[in-house]
């Protein structure tokens, strides 16, 4: 049973804060802050899969966040919502409630398309050039969206709030809020065990000695290609994600300030702990939004916190371990058998 107990305490978690929002307990500037804060959550891990994990540096996070947004939104939009850009819905929009995971899944697919594109030259070169390409990448991504007119170029893409309206038409729940919360958990669900199977050691391997990894029969570039593909598949279902929840979209969100959002938590929490990416998070986006009335100031503060972490606290908020580790007696909840 004691296997079961975390996740228990995950649903018992996520039960108690749809029920919150449900009955109005917690209004909705406070649903929103979670709903980022889940956001943030797969962002943030998904990135220290290749960053923490593998030991490569990519720096344009943002720019496959918004392959996902787009695709999600106009994924959502054709199926399930009458506009000008699609005309009428393929699909009833009832049907919604059912297959919402679609939409979720076509943008991390094509998030993750996006990823191998970007991955395929970058790996076969060394050092820095992957930051460089991933970050030529965003701004690629950004430009492209910005020129193309028919999804609403630099003016923003609205249209998919029909479809959340939709659901809560069936059924009276905040479906975002679930919808966020199951993005969430499973993504993390997905990393932990991703990196824990014996195919995912091969991550950690190529990060400690990519040689020493081939000499010992490693395939490092399938490794590295299918870890970037599960990273950048996950940020395009973030993207997806945020894309209802805040019901539009421009693509000038996503640029360089969404991916050092996006490494700023990663470096926060600590190099290869999916415990510390979940923690910095949390406490980046709670600090965010103390910040907001201080406006573009922020941006002065965030980066100094990172300069004062990176002097005083290199490894960050967990290093390299996970809570398991601080905390043994809890390692049995967290081990899969």
């Amino acid at each position: 049973m004691q296997r079961y107990a975390l996740n228990a305490l995950l649903l018992v978690l996520a039960l108690v804060i749809i029920g919150l929002s449900q009955a109005g307990a917690i209004d909705l500037y406070v649903q929103s802050v979670i709903m980022f804060m889940a956001i943030n959550v797969i962002m943030s891990s998904s990135l220290n899969l290749v960053n923490g994990n593998m030991g490569e540096f990519s720096c344009g996070h943002g720019g496959f966040m918004c392959v996902g947004a787009y695709v999600g939104s106009l994924l959502s939009m054709l199926l399930f919502t009458n506009s000008k850009l699609f005309g009428a819905a393929l699909l009833p929009p009832a049907t919604a409630i059912f297959l919402f995971p679609i939409v979720l899944l076509g943008a991390g697919v094509v998030a993750a398309l996006a990823g191998i594109i970007v991955a395929v030259p970058s790996f076969k070169t060394r050092g820095d050039y992957l930051a460089i390409i991933t970050l030529a990448v965003n701004y690629i991504v950004i430009s492209a969206i910005q020129n193309l007119d028919v999804i609403g170029g630099p003016r923003g893409l609205t249209g998919m709030r029909p479809a959340i309206a939709a659901m809560g038409g069936v059924v009276d729940l905040p479906w975002m809020m679930i919808w966020v919360l199951i993005g969430c958990f499973g993504s993390v669900f997905l990393i932990r065990r991703y990196i824990s199977s014996t195919y995912g050691k091969g991550v950690n391997a190529v990060c400690q000695d990519e040689i020493a990894a081939e000499i010992m029969s490693v395939n490092t570039n399938r490794i590295k290609l299918v870890t970037f593909m599960i990273s950048s598949g996950l940020a395009g279902v973030a993207g997806a994600l945020y894309a209802h929840v805040v019901g539009y979209l421009n693509p000038g969100s996503f640029d360089i300030l969404k991916s050092t959002e996006a490494m700023v938590m990663v470096y926060l929490g600590g190099m290869g702990s999916l415990s510390g990416s979940v923690i910095s998070a949390v406490v980046f986006t709670i600090l965010l939004e103390a910040l907001r009335p201080l406006q573009i100031y922020k941006w002065v503060i965030v980066p100094l916190i990172l300069i004062l972490l990176m002097q005083f606290r290199p490894e960050g908020i967990m290093g390299n371990k996970e809570l398991s580790d601080l905390f043994p007696r809890i390692r049995k909840y967290f081990t899969f058998k």
